[in-house]
């Protein structure tokens, strides 16, 4: 709640870049509404990769990690989770389809975030659903395997009450329209990783959020481009911006700029990722074999058909050996082998 009090985030100085960036994002928005009515077809396409890459990142982030041939029959609910990890993933895809279909019935409170933790863990033997009991701390390990704190959150005692005042102090600055949505959303997110209220999950919790409050303010481009995967992608500098921004934060002496910068800088990537993928679909009818091609050049340089089918859910393989021959035709890829289990490379960038 520090960026929100004594409207410290209102005398923070904003850059042209900064403002340009926010200009652009609204162009963004705008178009992305225009593609809502027209491309129906192929958004849901869009949306059921995002879906699955969006569950996939943000857990590994934290080192939650499930089995290739696991995730997409986990998120489409087609399996039960069998250990941990999965009951984890399927907690946190089960908050992430409330937020894409209900987030203009939701209301941020503290009462809600609890119900969102206790989601997220509704499948582990952890309870969710609880304010931490004890002090945390933010930890990185150094390279001789030392641990360090990077960061002191806010206390146990302290917890609960820092995040009622942060969700009252974030709808005032909203509703009385204090500063632009975007930054508010940002500094938000910034201070809620700063309280840190769970013993565990923070990390998750901060991104469902932020889908949340964005899809809240029309920005609804992590529907069809995962969020969560551009900002794995990005992580060490996704760590280094909330360092930077969380240093001296308890003494409202904080610098604000390189969490702004990261923030929009991720959404900016998504827009754009979105507006490439939107424009190479020239028909509803060869989506499916343009995520594939997308897909072959987000892979490493070589793959197989598993990795294809894992990174492009609800693609038949009669669709993806379509989409791959396509390919070999233009010299894009090579097979280096025979059947199914076959490796294959591609070429050039």
């Amino acid at each position: 709640m520090r960026s929100f009090e004594n409207g410290y985030l209102l005398e923070q100085p904003i850059s042209q870049r900064l403002l340009m960036t926010i200009r652009t994002l609204g162009e963004f928005k705008g178009r992305q509404c225009l593609y809502q009515r027209q491309s129906p077809e192929v958004l849901e396409t869009l949306r059921r990769v995002a879906m699955v890459q969006s569950v996939e990142s943000s857990n590994r982030i934290e080192g939650i990690t499930v089995a290739a041939d696991r995730l997409a029959p986990l998120v489409q609910k087609k399996t039960k989770p069998r250990d941990r990890s999965e009951s984890e993933i399927s907690g946190y895809r089960d908050v992430l389809a409330e937020i894409h279909a209900k987030n203009s019935r939701l209301r941020l409170s503290p009462e809600m975030i609890l119900e969102f933790h206790r989601r997220m863990y509704a499948f582990a033997d952890e309870k969710g659903g609880r304010w931490k009991e004890k002090d945390n701390a933010i930890l990185e390990v150094r390279p001789d395997g030392r641990q360090a704190v990077r960061f002191r959150p806010v206390s146990a005692l302290a917890a609960p009450e820092f995040t009622k005042k942060l969700c009252e102090l974030f709808h005032r600055s909203l509703d009385d329209r204090q500063a632009e949505p975007l930054l508010l959303i940002a500094s938000f997110v910034l201070d809620f990783e700063c309280i840190h209220p769970f013993w565990d999950g923070n990390g998750r919790m901060g991104r469902l959020l932020t889908l949340l409050l964005l899809y809240q303010a029309g920005y609804e481009v992590g529907r069809y481009i995962s969020f969560e995967r551009i900002i794995e992608e990005t992580k060490e500098t996704y760590y280094e911006a909330l360092l930077r921004s969380s240093h001296n934060w308890h003494d409202e002496r904080h610098d604000l700029g390189p969490w702004w910068d990261y923030f929009l800088g991720i959404l900016m990537a998504a827009y754009k990722e979105f507006e490439d993928r939107i424009g190479s679909i020239s028909s509803t009818r060869g989506a499916k074999r343009e995520m594939v091609r997308n897909a072959v050049k987000r892979l490493p340089s070589r793959f197989n058909l598993q990795d294809l089918l894992h990174a492009c859910p609800g693609v038949s393989y009669p669709t993806l050996k379509r989409a791959l021959a396509e390919l070999r035709k233009a010299k894009r890829i090579r097979c280096l082998g025979k059947g199914r289990d076959a490796m294959w490379e591609r070429i050039g960038s």
